[in-house]
């Protein structure tokens, strides 16, 4: 371990190098695979590191804090006790244990797997009404993921835009606050705001008629006569809202734009497609849509045979240590063609990405019907990065299909 400057490492995230911010980590990483930047705060950015970091239980989350109800935002979750509720990402067992225990009842693979006609048909359908210059962000990364996750909670289609609004606001408030865009708070304040009054009625209609959707799984999902809050409900649809559709998103643009920074376009998908699933691992590991994740030391400990003391926080660099040489030959280089290997993008440990399956298809879907309805496309002008650290992703990706 080094020490190193907070302000070296927050110039890491500076907006001239968000293009492309991987020779920025490598020089970091060589340097620094892990560093105090502050006291009791550490920064980890190799892939060896990383994993320990992410898979040991001597490392977590603080616990929910109490709020004095003067305090409290309004619709703000709480228990009984006048603690924050938490979705089970942010807790550690045995909270942790029985809320994701709970959900994973719910969100089962059988209902993942029943989504791919529907996924498939929504992607053709949207690449069919694009034109053949457009915007790819526009036209498929952004709406798809909405459609899905907004057809998986059984939300209604009048109601779908205002769902996508609420979820982007959100996500922008996801990065610790230094390094936070001016004005994000606040929209993100109301979204989440409008989006609990939102779902707190619709949980109650799904009460009274329950659906096929997920939101009435979840509104009736027991284990051993345990169920869950309703403010345990309402915190784990955020959870699902952004993870299932800000990060796919981000994952479908940074792919498509991997591919076409090369030099054969689309071409390794295969004609039909069929390279998809590995094309999709190497996007992952390359440009991952979660740039970093935070945990707490819970207890005084070692990483890397280095002293950490209880209470302090760690910030995972998943980006640098997903190009971290130990993951592969030429980690900087992106290769459609390269065997799956090793990467943090889903995570790693007890916190592993429920929604991975979820996300998974729907990029692969996403890849293949490009590969068939578009298999010219070409960058038309520069893409445009959104403002973000935590959720990389872009804001525009021209695109023309070249016929």
């Amino acid at each position: 371990m080094t020490s190193a400057d907070s302000q070296e490492f927050f110039a890491l995230f500076g907006a001239e190098r968000r293009p492309d911010p991987y020779p920025h980590y490598r020089s970091w990483r060589e340097r620094h695979p892990v560093a105090a930047v502050a006291e009791r705060m550490f920064v980890v950015s190799g892939f060896a590191e990383a994993t320990q970091v992410l898979r040991d239980p001597a490392f977590g989350h603080p616990e929910p804090e109490y709020l004095d109800p003067a305090d409290r935002l309004p619709d703000q979750p709480v228990d009984e006790a006048g603690r924050v509720v938490r979705g089970f990402l942010s807790l550690n067992p045995p909270d942790h244990t029985r809320l994701r225990r709970l959900v994973a009842k719910a969100f089962t693979p059988r209902m993942v797997e029943q989504l791919t006609p529907r996924i498939e048909e929504i992607a053709a359908e949207l690449l069919d009404r694009a034109p053949v210059e457009c915007d790819l962000m526009t036209s498929l990364a952004k709406p798809l993921p909405v459609e899905v996750i907004a057809e998986l909670l059984g939300v209604p289609l009048d109601d779908r835009e205002r769902f996508a609004e609420w979820s982007h606001a959100m996500a922008r408030a996801l990065d610790p606050p230094l390094l936070q865009h001016p004005g994000t708070a606040e929209p993100a304040i109301k979204a989440r705001q409008s989006f609990v009054a939102y779902f707190r009625a619709l949980a109650a209609e799904r009460r009274r008629e329950p659906g096929e959707d997920l939101l009435s799984a979840l509104v009736a999902v027991s284990d051993a006569g345990d169920v869950l809050s309703e403010g345990e409900l309402l915190v784990t649809l955020t959870l699902l809202l952004i993870a299932g559709h800000e990060t796919t998103t981000n994952l479908i643009g940074n792919g498509v734009l991997a591919l076409l920074s090369g030099p054969e376009g689309l071409k390794p998908l295969g004609t039909e497609g069929e390279n998809a699933a590995r094309v999709l691992e190497e996007v992952l590991r390359y440009d991952s849509p979660v740039q970093l994740t935070a945990r707490t030391a819970l207890r005084d400990t070692t990483l890397a045979g280095l002293e950490v003391p209880e209470n302090s926080q760690l910030i995972v660099l998943i980006g640098a240590a997903n190009h971290d040489p130990a993951t592969g030959p030429s980690p900087d280089t992106f290769d459609p063609a390269r065997e799956p290997g090793r990467h943090l993008a889903f995570g790693q440990g007890i916190h592993f990405c429920l929604g991975a399956p979820l996300a998974r298809l729907e990029a692969r879907i996403a890849f293949r019907e490009l590969a068939r309805r578009r298999p010219d496309l070409s960058l038309a002008a520069d893409p445009a990065w959104n403002p973000t650290t935590t959720l990389r992703g872009l804001s525009t990706l021209p695109v023309t299909n070249g016929s």
